[in-house]
């Protein structure tokens, strides 16, 4: 729901009605992952995807209905069949989708303020079972709002929403009726807002415009750093949330990394690079990588172990950096780059997707 929000508050302000579609449920291979949104305003106009367009047409139903029931459904949509007009995903996955009529008050307003400033806060809905309904519980750090019908219930589902908050997670928990943790006749939805995920990108290069592009597409804060004022300015990396000037290893030393951060070093300069690495890889940062030659691969490698680092740790540092695609321009060598983080993240293999078997979404 996050990239629909600015609207969904507009909507709201202007006092308009709209149900909201999101996925709760994905089994086998789907096109969107849960909390995935699509939302039709009570005059018919439709913003977001839950699927990429396999089943947007049913959903979008399913929308006005319940927009005239004022009660919220949960659907299911599986694999289509023989009849090439039959709702389903080609792809042969299973997507569960609930959808609700949204009650537009302060509640909202408090969820939809925090999400657009980057406070962390969850959304608890049950999905199914002996609690109501799409009935709703939204989480902060310090405080909740709402109710699952039950105390026990909240104070479970309270814990849990800010366990998977400060993990950036996103899924399905079952309780028993009062929260009872090791029963499953209530399913709650807990989506997590957290901030985005940052990328820090070092060395203020042509190549670096073109990372942190691809760095805002997919929905980092991406901050460049650059020690050399002449180069590190805002004018040239417009894409970027923020260009600081400093020397890139004291900057990365004070500034907070964490497990879904990635760093990108383009410096391919020893006197750069190697001290940055030094800090950069005593990091949790999700992904760690340096560009340069394999000349300059092998110099700073030898560089690192001089400097104590055992070969698990390196073992971290994706260099030379990015998938072998062949890239030449920075735009390419973005991508490239790109397809490695997400391949790390998710557990791909990088290889084209014709020579693999099994499921595409892991």
């Amino acid at each position: 729901m996050r990239d629909l929000v600015a609207q969904l508050a507009g909507w709201s302000a202007d006092g308009r009605r709209f149900a909201l579609a999101t996925v709760v449920g994905v089994r086998g291979s789907a096109p969107r992952l849960p909390g995935a949104s699509l939302a039709v305003r009570d005059d018919g106009e439709v913003i977001g995807s839950v699927s990429g367009g396999c089943v947007e047409g049913a959903v979008y139903d399913v929308a006005t209905e319940v927009l005239a029931s004022d009660e919220p459904r949960l659907e299911t949509y599986g694999i289509s069949d023989e009849d090439a007009f039959a709702v389903g995903l080609t792809c042969g996955g299973i997507l569960d989708i609930l959808v609700r009529p949204v009650d537009t008050g302060a509640d909202f307003t408090a969820l939809t303020t925090s999400i657009t400033a980057g406070e962390p806060v969850a959304v608890a809905t049950v999905i199914s079972g002996e609690a109501p309904v799409a009935a709703q519980l939204v989480v902060w750090a310090d405080r909740v709002t709402g109710g699952l019908g039950r105390t026990g219930l909240d104070a479970a589902v309270s814990d849990d929403a800010r366990g998977l908050l400060a993990q950036g997670q996103t899924g399905v928990r079952h309780y028993g009726p009062n929260g009872e943790r090791r029963q499953d006749e209530v399913a709650v939805f807990i989506e997590s807002f957290a901030p985005p995920p940052r990328m820090l990108v070092f060395g203020a290069i042509d190549f670096a415009a073109a990372v942190a592009r691809i760095g805002k597409y997919l929905g980092y804060r991406v901050t460049v750093c650059d020690a050399r004022p002449v180069f590190a300015t805002e004018k040239r990396f417009p894409e970027a949330d923020e260009v600081v000037c400093a020397w890139p290893h004291r900057y990365l030393a004070d500034t907070e990394v964490d497990a879904r951060t990635v760093i990108t070093v383009l410096t391919h300069d020893p006197k750069f690079d190697v001290p940055l690495l030094e800090v950069a890889l005593r990091t949790p940062a999700a992904y760690i990588g340096a560009m340069g030659s394999r000349r300059t691969h092998d110099d700073r490698i030898a560089r690192l172990r001089a400097a104590g680092f055992t070969d698990d740790e390196l073992s971290r540092l994706r260099s030379p950096i990015g998938l072998d695609l062949g890239a030449r321009t920075p735009e390419e060598t973005a991508v490239s780059i790109a397809a490695e983080m997400i391949g790390l993240r998710w557990g791909g293999s990088g290889r084209p997707l014709g020579e693999t078997d099994g499921a595409i979404h892991r």
